[in-house]
C-alpha cells in the first residue's frame, strides 16, 4: 500500500505545473511592494517635513502689537466654530437639524415682531388660518379694470 502512495506522489499528474509562475517570484513581488511602500512613506514624510521647515523660515515676523497667537494652529478649541460666520459646516447633522426644526416650529406657533418699527408682526399659523377662513383672502383689482360703480351694483339688485 505504501508503495502505491509513493508511486502516486511522484507521477507527473500529481505535481504542479512547472510552466506557471514560481512561488519565489510572488514572494519577491510582495517583498518589493512592501519595501516600495516604506520608501514612499518616508519620502513623503521627508518632503512634508522640509516644506513645513521652509514655511516657518519664510514667515514674516509678527507685529509686536498683535495679540500672541497659540503656536499650534492645527488644534481648534471646541467653541471656535461659533466665531466663524454663517453658513458653517455641520458638526452633528442630526442634532443641528432637530434644533433648526424646533426653532422653526416655535416661530410658526408664536406671536412676535417681524419689524416693530413698520408695525409688522407674526401670529401663529393656526390663528392665521382661522382669520383667513373668517375674513377671506384680500383681493386687489386687476390692472386695467375699473372697480364697479355704486350705480351698477344697485341696478343689479
Amino acid at each position: 500500500m505504501d508503495e502505491k502512495l509513493k508511486h502516486r506522489e511522484h507521477t507527473p499528474e500529481m505535481e504542479y505545473e512547472h510552466q506557471d509562475m514560481r512561488p519565489w517570484s510572488v514572494y519577491a513581488f510582495l517583498i518589493g511592494l512592501a519595501v516600495a511602500g516604506i520608501v514612499v512613506y518616508y519620502a513623503l514624510w521627508g518632503f512634508y517635513y522640509f516644506m513645513e521647515a521652509h514655511e516657518r523660515r519664510i514667515q514674516p515676523p509678527q507685529n509686536p502689537l498683535a495679540q500672541p497667537a497659540t503656536t499650534e494652529t492645527r488644534v481648534v478649541p471646541p467653541d471656535a466654530y461659533k466665531t466663524f460666520p454663517q453658513p458653517r459646516l455641520e458638526r452633528n447633522e442630526r442634532l443641528e437639524i432637530n434644533e433648526f426644526r424646533l426653532k422653526e416650529e416655535q416661530t410658526l406657533n408664536s406671536y412676535g415682531w417681524v419689524d416693530q418699527k413698520a408695525g409688522v408682526a407674526r401670529i401663529p399659523i393656526e390663528r392665521a388660518m382661522q382669520l383667513i377662513a373668517q375674513r377671506g383672502l384680500p383681493t386687489t383689482p386687476k390692472i386695467g379694470t375699473e372697480p364697479p360703480a355704486e350705480v351698477q351694483s344697485t341696478a343689479k339688485q
